[in-house]
């Protein structure tokens, strides 16, 4: 029985990069291969293929291809990983084709959530957006903000855009409560901060 692994093999700023996982996977396929009446008639076994480019970040290039990769010469049963959002978006609707699951520690964006469609055999382990929306929601019920909303974030459109993705799971989830008004504000490196301070201003009250 075959589990495939597509993970960041070097870059420890991820924490599912292989050298933290790889341990934990080794472990788990040995304590399951080490109890027959797990899986009788079957070895757990493991292949892994690096998601990261030749920069050393995930690349939503270099993890599908490996995944399509490791599904034609190995046939897994399920496929651990990507974990960056823009690696495991192609790699899940890879999956969701073949019909296999997909676990991973990441994948937090909002669109993972729709389980209808492509992301329908995949589980998310990790903490997801959604659920920092639904804490958004949740306090300004508390607190009776009722009538505006500002989302003010850092973003590059480069990498794997976490603070974008975190403010998606808010900018989804708050217009479930009614009558009110959510805006966003984006600020790079570099970019004028009195302008965003005036935003807030304006639009924030």
């Amino acid at each position: 029985l075959t589990l495939a692994v597509v993970l960041p093999r070097r870059n420890l700023t991820y924490p599912w990069a292989w050298p933290r996982v790889g341990p934990a996977v080794s472990l788990a396929a040995a304590a399951v291969n080490s109890r027959r009446d797990l899986l009788p008639g079957f070895t757990v076994r493991w292949v892994f293929g690096d998601s990261e480019d030749r920069h050393g970040v995930c690349s939503e290039m270099a993890a599908p291809l490996v995944a399509v990769d490791l599904w034609l010469a190995h046939r897994p049963a399920a496929f651990l990983g990507p974990g960056c959002v823009y690696s495991a978006a192609p790699v899940a609707r890879f999956t969701g084709h073949w019909r296999l699951p997909l676990v991973t520690a990441g994948a937090e964006a909002h669109g993972f959530d729709d389980k209808s469609e492509e992301f329908g055999l995949t589980t998310r382990a990790g903490p997801s957006h959604r659920k920092l929306g639904e804490l958004g929601v949740r306090l300004h019920r508390r607190f009776n903000w009722t009538r505006r909303a500002l989302l003010v974030y850092w973003d590059e459109p480069a990498g794997d855009r976490p603070y974008y993705f975190a403010a998606e799971g808010l900018y989804v989830q708050l217009p479930t409560l009614r009558n009110l008004t959510v805006m966003d504000v984006v600020f790079r490196d570099g970019g004028n901060f009195s302008f965003i301070i005036q935003e807030i201003k304006a639009r924030g009250r």
